[in-house]
Order: structure tokens, then sequence, then C-alpha cells
């Protein structure tokens, strides 16, 4: 490989993995990625490792599992990773130290203090590490009193100045050329151009299908609330369900607080859903605008692209919106993830493998030929991309501080610590039959018959949290050939290590 490739890492925020047309949705268009998955390769069980925006993104950007790089929280100071901010490798740093221009558009969302350092040109649009460049911008045209972009306008007059985005969606007051996903595309537009023949890696953060649900014409116009399709499970009764489970679905449903009329729970996950849509494919149309670009410019096949987005969204789903309560779901759980490489990986493939965000890192740096990071907990993906094999995992994992979740190709497991419901609630926990339940109505957490099942699965998980752990010191020190592992100093011990060192009689010390 005479020049490194380029990359452009793609994602948006919130997007479930079944809303795209090439997934076989029956409402949503999505152009420009059914021509990036016929360009590239689609991965159908990939899962994100937590269910909210920025634990996700650092797991993404670092490749380490939550309960290593020790960062579960939303929008906080303190920084991720035991040993401070620049110790904790990230995809930017790599990359930019092998010679790359590195940059980063739209919604960062991560913790302060971590990549700015790794990063040549940073544009937020949020304003999380830096300035809100695009709020400047709508400054610049004498748009600002117009932003919906951040927080829905009417919210202020329902509540004041209290906490929250606005439960309810309507059409934008900004036209399509101002909103914040053209302003995405057209910063990216820039930092690819100005890169000249320096290899460059581009994330390009779209902030939304997120709430707040505010598209542009002619994206609002293109669906309606009478003719969007409900989800099989939109009606889920939540038998047999988490008490948290229930509160949640009133507290968004029929005791929401609708902003617009018909201000009832029906009208308003319609009109919801009719903006959610929109706003996929308008974030869509952007990245088709991104695209077209490196065709223009003759670097398709000198570019990896990668779409994916941080976690889901209910969509309509067991009648919520939003993403919370998000780990016992798929809708929240699993991700799109499509890889792209034309002339160097295979097109229009279709994988069913297990992956999880954490394998984003070390592909994207074995694809760009750079060295190999123990740091990382992820896989390589490049032989299933190549259709060679995969990571051949029997499980992915999501995690929070207090719940855990274990999927299988044809189970998924969640668990609570005993004590974190009221004594009432019993022993609460989560089996679903994916094969059978696919949409994850039916609860069989309490099934004498599937007892044998959780207790594989909490086993299973049990002994991901152990053999992925990353250890800080150990007693006795590692030395000698513990070290030609090269990974137990990072605390993930292979099963043939352990076997190892059982044999040299150290099992008090594992």
């Amino acid at each position: 490989m005479s020049r490194p490739p380029n990359v452009l890492f793609i994602m948006s925020d919130q997007h479930n993995a079944r809303c795209m047309s090439h997934a076989g949705h029956p409402d949503v268009t999505t152009p420009a990625l059914d021509r990036l998955a016929r360009r590239g390769i689609r991965f159908t069980r990939a899962f994100a490792q937590n269910p909210i925006c920025t634990p996700s993104r650092v797991s993404f950007l670092s490749g380490q599992y939550c309960h290593n790089h020790g960062y579960y929280g939303l929008s906080d100071p303190r920084r991720p990773g035991p040993a401070g901010p620049r110790t904790l490798p990230s995809l930017f740093g790599h990359a930019k130290a092998a010679g790359y221009h590195t940059g980063v558009i739209g919604k960062t969302h991560t913790p302060r203090d971590w990549i700015e350092p790794h990063v040549d040109t940073l544009r937020d649009c949020i304003g999380f590490l830096a300035p809100d460049a695009y709020g400047e911008y709508l400054d610049a045209f004498g748009l600002s009193s117009r932003r919906d972009d951040r927080i829905l306008p009417e919210h202020f007059a329902r509540r004041g100045n209290s906490d929250g985005q606005g439960l309810d969606a309507r059409l934008s007051t900004l036209p399509l050329e101002h909103s914040v996903e053209q302003w995405c595309a057209d910063e990216a537009a820039r930092f690819i151009t100005a890169a000249g023949d320096q290899p460059w890696l581009a994330w390009v953060s779209f902030p939304r299908p997120h709430q707040v649900w505010t598209p542009s014409e002619p994206f609002w116009s293109a669906y309606s609330e009478d003719t969007v399709t409900l989800p099989p499970n939109a009606d889920d009764p939540f038998d047999g369900k988490p008490p948290h489970q229930r509160a949640s679905w009133r507290a968004k449903g029929p005791d929401g607080d609708w902003y617009f009329e018909p201000a009832t729970y029906e009208a308003g996950r319609r009109r919801v859903l009719r903006a959610y849509f929109a706003l996929v494919s308008q974030t869509d149309h952007a990245i088709g605008q991104l695209l077209d670009l490196l065709d223009q410019r003759g670097i398709s096949q000198d570019t990896i692209v990668v779409y994916t987005a941080d976690h889901g969204d209910f969509a309509g789903e067991h009648g919520l919106i939003e993403k919370a309560p998000g780990i016992s779901y798929d809708a929240i759980t699993r991700v799109p993830y499509i890889w792209s490489w034309p002339g160097h990986l295979p097109q229009g493939a279709t994988r069913d493998d297990l992956v999880e965000s954490v394998d984003l890192f070390p592909t994207v740096s074995a694809l760009a030929g750079l060295p190999d990071l123990t740091s990382w907990d992820g896989h390589d993906l490049g032989p299933a991309l190549r259709g060679e094999g995969g990571p051949e995992r029997d499980a992915v994992f999501t995690e929070c501080p207090w719940s855990k979740a274990v999927r299988t190709p044809d189970w998924k497991l969640v668990t609570y610590p005993d004590g974190f419901f009221p004594p009432e609630d019993g022993d609460v926990g989560e089996l679903y039959d994916l094969a059978a339940d696919p949409w994850e109505l039916t609860n069989l957490y309490h099934s004498p018959e599937h007892r044998d099942i959780v207790e594989r699965l909490r086993r299973r998980l049990l002994d991901w949290l152990v053999t992925t752990q990353r250890i800080q010191n150990t007693l006795p020190a590692a030395h000698g050939d513990w070290q030609d592992t090269r990974r137990f100093d990072d605390g993930l011990v292979p099963p043939a290590a352990i076997r190892d060192l059982a044999d040299k009689g150290l099992r008090d010390y594992l």
C-alpha cells in the first residue's frame, strides 16, 4: 500500500437499525445508505457497548469496554480511563501519530480533555468540546432565533428554563440549506478538500435523528402521521416486564406532556415517528453529498467509509420513543454498521456475525496498516469484511453501571443486582428467545423451563466481566513468559494464559 487510505467515519445519533430501506423498513427511504450498503458490507448483528451517547462513543473511539475505560456518564468533565485523558488511546491520536490529518465535525459528546489533543480540526455543532460552531454560523446569517435542533423552543413557553428538550415534533422553521445536517456535510467537505494529498481521518457525527424532532422540508412532507407504520410491538402490554419499563411508558406515553394538537398519546407518537423517519432521511441526504464528493474528487477507492450510530432509538417499539430504558431491547442496543472500501473489500455483502462497537478502532487500524495496540478490547473485523470468516463471538455485551445484558444469536439475558428494585418486585430480570420472539414481547426470565438458559447466560456474562477486566496490578508481578502474552499486563488474559498460570501452581493468584 503506497499511500494509507483515508477514513470517513460517519455516525448518527440514535438511529434504529431497522429504519433503513435496505434493512426492509416499509416507510423509511435512505438512498445514500442503500448505496453505501451496495458498495460494501452490512453487519446485521452489530451492537453498542452502552445505550447512551457518551459512554458508547468512548467505546467506539477507544476500542475498550465501559468497565475498562470507566466512563458511564453524559457530558461529564471527568476524564475516561483510570490514568487521565491522554493515556487512554483514541482512534484520532493513533492516526495522527501515523501522519493522518484528523478532524471531528458535528456532535462530539465525548469527555473533555480526551480527544482534543488528537484532533487537527474540531468543528462542534453542540458546544461540548469547543465553541458551538454551528451556532456561530446561524448568528452570521441572523438565524439564531429560529434554531430548533438543540431544544424545542415551545419547551420554554411550557416549562420555563427547566431541563428537557420537549416531547413532540414539528416542521423546522429553518430551511434545509441551513439545517445542522447540511452544516455538518459542508464542514466535512471543507475538511476533506483542505487535506489535499495528506491522508485524512474524519469523524462526521450527525446529531440526529435524536430529538429534537424538527425536520426541514422536503423531508417533513415526505411522511405523514396517518400513514406511518407502527412496529409489531408498538402496543407491548409489558406483562412480566420490569417495573421501570412500564413507568417509562406511562411517563412518555399516556401521561406525556404533548406540545401540539392533537395532544393525545396516539397522535403524539405518530407525529414523533413521522419526524423521526424524516430526520433519518434528512441525515441520509447529507451523507449522500459526502459520498458524491468522494466520487467527484476521484478518491472513493482511496477512502474507507464506515456508517454507524452510537445507539438506537425505540422509534415506536414497545410504545416508546427516545432511548430509555434501553439496555433490554435490540431497538436501542443494535446499531447500523456498514463498511465500504471499493476495490479493496467485497461489495453488496451482508454478514450476520456478532460484532461490537469496540471493533471499530482495531479494524480501521488494521485496514489502514497502522500498528496494533494492546489497549483494545475489540477484534479486527478485516477477515469478516473480506469474507474469510468472522471474530467468532458467541455473545455480545451492553453494560450500564447497575445492569448488564448478554446477547447470543438466539437469546438475550438482562440482569439487575439484588436490591435494585423494591423488595415487593421480587427477583427482576429479563430473558428473550430471539429466534421465536424477535420483537421481545415475552419475558421468560421466571419460566421454570428456562432456568438453565438463565444460569448459562449469567455465567457467560460473569466470564466476560472477569476475563476482559483490565487489571491494574497483580500479585505476583507479571514477568517472564507472562509478558509474552502481551495482554496480561493489560488485564485481558486469554484462556491459554489462564491455563498456563494454573499449571504453574498460581491458581490462588487468579
